[in-house]
C-alpha cells in the first residue's frame, strides 16, 4: 500500500515518465538483438596493415570481390606501417560494433614478442583465418642459381649481401637470419613496408635476395624478373614443384620448433556474441568458396576453415612460439 500512495502522490507526468522508462527499458535489448540479427546494414570497413599490392591486400580485396556477390559491401582501407602495428592500432581503436575488421598476421605476433609494440592479443575478436603462407627465398634472374652457390656468395661476401623482407623482427626476418646462418656468415637486412616493395627492388636488383610469399612474388617470377631458389617450409609447393626445400639440401630453418606465416580477421575485443558469429558465417564462407580455394591454389597458399575461439587458440600458440624463438634469432638492440 505504501507503494501505491507514493505513485499515485505524483501525478500523471511522474507516472507517463516512468511508463516510458520502463518502455525503454524493454524496447532497447530488443532493437539492440534486431539490429545484431540485421547486420551487416552498411559496409564493413576491412582494415590491411600492409601496402597494397602485398599478399594480404591481394587476399582480402579477393574476398572482397566474393562478398559483394553476397550483397556485402567491404570497403578495404591499407594502413602500412611498423610491420602492421599501426593498422592493427586503428583496428582497436575502432567501436566494437563488427563494422571495422582487420588483418592479423604472424609479423605483428612477432612484434609483439619483441616488445616493439604495445598490442596485445587480447584487444583483439578473433574472426576466421584467411590463409597460412609458406616463405620462400628469391633472387634477381640475374643472381645465383642454387641455394648453395647463393650460400657461397653470402660466404665470400661476408656482411655485404642484402636480403630484404617486409618488416622487421618478423617471421622472414627469422627466415633471413636462417639463411645467413646456414651460410655462416652475416649479411645486411633490408626491411619494408609491404613485400610489393621488397620484390620490385628485388626486380631492379637493388637487394641482393628476399624472403616473400609465393602470392608476393609469382608475378615477377612469371615475368622472368626474379627467381625462387629454396622453401622454407618441409615439403615443396605444388606452385613451383622443381623448387627444393632448405631441409632437403640439409639446413634446419625450424632449430626452435615449428613457425606458421599466417594471416587472420580480427574485430576490436568487445564485439557482441551474435555479431561475432555473423562475422564467422560471413567470412567463412567466402573463405570456403571454391572461388577463394582456387585463388589460394594459384597463388601458393593454403586455406582451412579454424575460426573464433580455435583461431584465438592458435594465434596464442604462435605467440608463444615466437615469444622463444625471437629471443634466441634476434640480437638484443
Amino acid at each position: 500500500m505504501t507503494h501505491v500512495f507514493s505513485v499515485r502522490s505524483r501525478g500523471p507526468a511522474t507516472l507517463l515518465r516512468a511508463w516510458l522508462v520502463a518502455f525503454a527499458a524493454c524496447a532497447l535489448p530488443a532493437a539492440y538483438a534486431h539490429a545484431q540479427q540485421d547486420f551487416p546494414s552498411r559496409e564493413i570497413r576491412f582494415i590491411v596493415p600492409w601496402n597494397a599490392g602485398g599478399s594480404n591486400d591481394i587476399a582480402a580485396r579477393a574476398l572482397q570481390q566474393i562478398l559483394a556477390k553476397d550483397g556485402i559491401n567491404i570497403i578495404v582501407e591499407n594502413a602500412p606501417g611498423a610491420t602492421g602495428a599501426i593498422g592493427l592500432t586503428k583496428v582497436l581503436n575502432s567501436p566494437p560494433d563488427g563494422y571495422t575488421v582487420g588483418m592479423g598476421t604472424s609479423s605483428t605476433l612477432a612484434q609483439i614478442a619483441q616488445k616493439m609494440t604495445t598490442l596485445r592479443n587480447d584487444q583483439f575478436t578473433h574472426i576466421a583465418r584467411v590463409s597460412t603462407d609458406p616463405l620462400v627465398l628469391l633472387v634477381p634472374t640475374s643472381g645465383p642459381k642454387t641455394l648453395e652457390a647463393f650460400l657461397d656468395e653470402m660466404k665470400r661476401q661476408p656482411g655485404k649481401v642484402s636480403i630484404g623482407t617486409p618488416g622487421t623482427n618478423n617471421l622472414n626476418h627469422i627466415f633471413a637470419e636462417m639463411t645467413a646462418r646456414a651460410a655462416g656468415a652475416p649479411y645486411i637486412n633490408v626491411p619494408y613496408p609491404g613485400g610489393s616493395k621488397v620484390v620490385a627492388d628485388l626486380a631492379g636488383k637493388q637487394i641482393n635476395a628476399a624472403v616473400l610469399k609465393p602470392s608476393e612474388s609469382r608475378g615477377q617470377v612469371e615475368a622472368g624478373n626474379v627467381r625462387p631458389l629454396a622453401v622454407f617450409a618441409n615439403e615443396r609447393l605444388g606452385v613451383w614443384p622443381d623448387v627444393p626445400t632448405f631441409k632437403e639440401k640439409g639446413y634446419d630453418v625450424f632449430p626452435y620448433g615449428p613457425l606458421v606465416q599466417m594471416a587472420y580477421i580480427v574485430g576490436p575485443a568487445g564485439i557482441p556474441e551474435p555479431v561475432r558469429e555473423r562475422l564467422i558465417a560471413i567470412f567463412r564462407k567466402a573463405i570456403q568458396s571454391d572461388t577463394f580455394k582456387r585463388f589460394a591454389q594459384d597463388n601458393g597458399f593454403e586455406v582451412d576453415d579454424l575460426t573464433g575461439a580455435a583461431l584465438e587458440r592458435e594465434v596464442l600458440a604462435v605467440q608463444k612460439t615466437l615469444d622463444d624463438v625471437g629471443t634466441k634469432v634476434f640480437k638484443k638492440q
